[in-house]
């Protein structure tokens, strides 16, 4: 038995010697960065970037880490992507509705005016070809999609004077991402260029813009919005949902062992379901929150919304003769909505419906 023991020391002792690992040693460990769109005080947003981190660091055992960075300390908010296509980071998480300057269809994975409500945008990017063609338009920037995050319905937001027809709009200076702003523009509205929570506080208060885009009670709740701007308007035709997406330098996601890139594709779908609960829990006490400090919430008149939607869908048929990358994805993204809105009818919606005009 001895003389076994020792000639089993003796040739593991041997392959070490050569320089050769045993089959079960430990993964090297992988370091990245990560830029996000959104700013440390924006709890939820920015929280999604750092649970997945948190996720990739537990579910690796700590072999895979991510650093993540806040907009503005790495780079600015709509910098991120480009970031990433230089290799400057490894990752970012972001929303299309940052880019569609760059090209109409990145706000096609994100939001766009009268499109899908979270549960419909979540099912088409999980489950119909959302996340396949989201996938294929991101590859042709050298970057890899994930879906990382979705939230729910948001208001057009917060406006200094009340909306009562189409002509409030005309010279009406606001902040407003994605193409819902070139909808407005249609009828003279000024949009203005993406910034920070506090800079649209200061902006609203200065009365360098008449109206600004909401986010949710929630994140509206804390940064005070109803302290510049009381008149809130609902609701929110230019984004159903917003989805984020976690997007990854191609030779960095190249680089990860099959496991980690399986790592990657969990940790990110966990966060696309923890965001949204997140809103729903918190949504509903920042609402009463918001109602107590003086906001006044307010239906966009049926007129304003059928001449919103008639141009926003003529917006549309515009970018679908122009631009083959958003025609692809718009065209199945419409079908999957329809279909999506005539279930509903019978089904979530007549269900909520009642229910909002019960008594429970």
């Amino acid at each position: 038995m001895q003389r076994r023991s020792l000639i089993r020391r003796g040739g593991m002792a041997g392959v070490l010697a050569a320089g050769l690992a045993p089959a079960v040693q430990a993964q090297a460990l992988t370091r990245w960065r990560l830029a996000s769109s959104f700013s440390k005080p924006q709890e939820l947003l920015f929280g999604a970037a750092t649970a997945f981190a948190r996720q990739v660091g537990e579910l690796s055992g700590g072999r895979f880490q991510i650093e993540v960075h806040g907009a503005g300390e790495l780079m600015s908010a709509q910098g991120v992507f480009d970031g990433v296509q230089r290799g400057a980071v490894e990752a970012c998480h972001t929303t299309g509705a940052f880019a569609p300057d760059a090209n109409a269809a990145f706000a096609l994975g994100a939001a766009i005016p009268f499109g899908m409500n979270a549960r419909q945008l979540s099912a088409w990017m999980s489950a119909g070809n959302g996340q396949k063609l989201v996938r294929e338009f991101h590859a042709d920037f050298g970057a890899v999609s994930f879906a990382c995050g979705i939230a729910g319905a948001q208001r057009l937001g917060w406006f200094v004077r009340e909306i009562r027809s189409l002509q409030d709009f005309k010279g009406l200076r606001l902040r407003v991402d994605g193409l819902a702003g070139r909808a407005m523009a249609r009828f003279g509205a000024l949009p203005q260029g993406p910034a920070s929570g506090v800079d649209v506080r200061d902006a609203l208060a200065r009365g360098a813009i008449g109206a600004a885009e909401g986010l949710s009670p929630w994140d509206d709740q804390r940064s005070g919005m109803p302290k510049v701007a009381r008149i809130c308007h609902y609701p929110g035709w230019w984004s159903g949902a917003t989805q984020l997406d976690l997007l990854v330098n191609q030779k960095a996601f190249d680089a990860l062992s099959v496991e980690n890139k399986a790592i990657v594709q969990i940790a990110s779908a966990a966060v696309q379901v923890q965001l949204l609960a997140s809103y729903d829990a918190r949504n509903p006490a920042a609402l009463r929150q918001l109602t107590a400090a003086g906001a006044q919430f307010k239906p966009f008149p049926k007129p304003v919304l059928d001449a919103l939607f008639k141009e926003s869908m003529a917006l549309s048929l515009d970018l679908d003769r122009s631009n083959p990358a958003w025609k692809k994805l718009h065209q199945d993204y419409r079908a999957f909505q329809q279909a999506s809105l005539r279930t509903d009818r019978v089904t979530e919606a007549a269900f909520d419906s009642f229910l909002q005009s019960a008594r429970l």
